[in-house]
């Protein structure tokens, strides 16, 4: 099982979000279960409008390199540019765990090496796979060990269907 953070923060936020999963349907990457969407404040550059977030379970048959490249293909294809590090983005897809396998390679780090320390990430995961386990905590004791003041800042919305409507 893959877990796949998406984050936008550019225009129509909820719509890239749809958008990213749709993509990723079309490219392999099934979608066996989502949280809802969470505003959250920007992290590193914060002169940029908060972002929408949330995480989804992938099932897959390709290796974690290969699903990289699929998501960055989605990514490039609803608009994302990396202008510079932290900065404004159409659309966000980082891949935070794969298969329970611990990955380090030039292109790829698994787990992600920062979402031990990023609500926007732990919040919305914590809510499709509270007891997964990473790195001997689960991920609903990772979330509650953040300090107050970052887990406030990430506000719960709805799902993101009830966001879009029908599209």
């Amino acid at each position: 099982m893959m877990y796949v953070a998406l984050g936008s923060n550019i225009g129509e936020r909820e719509r890239y979000l749809f958008g990213a999963l749709q993509e990723m349907e079309a490219a392999g990457l099934h979608v066996t279960k989502q949280s809802n969407v969470y505003e959250t404040a920007p992290v590193g550059y914060i002169d940029q409008p908060s972002f929408y977030n949330m995480v989804v379970e992938v099932e897959t048959s390709l290796g974690a390199e290969d699903a990289l490249v699929r998501l960055q293909q989605v990514e490039r294809g609803l608009g994302r540019e990396r202008l510079f590090k932290n900065g404004p983005r159409t659309i966000d897809l980082d891949i935070l765990l794969y298969n329970g396998e611990y990955i380090q390679s030039k292109h790829l780090t698994v787990p992600h090496p920062r979402m031990h320390e990023r609500a926007f990430v732990l919040a919305p995961l914590a809510e499709i796979a509270p007891t997964l386990e990473v790195n001997g905590k689960t991920v609903r004791q990772l979330c509650d060990a953040l300090p107050e003041s970052e887990r406030r800042d990430v506000v719960r919305l709805q799902s993101l269907t009830s966001l879009v409507g029908s599209v």
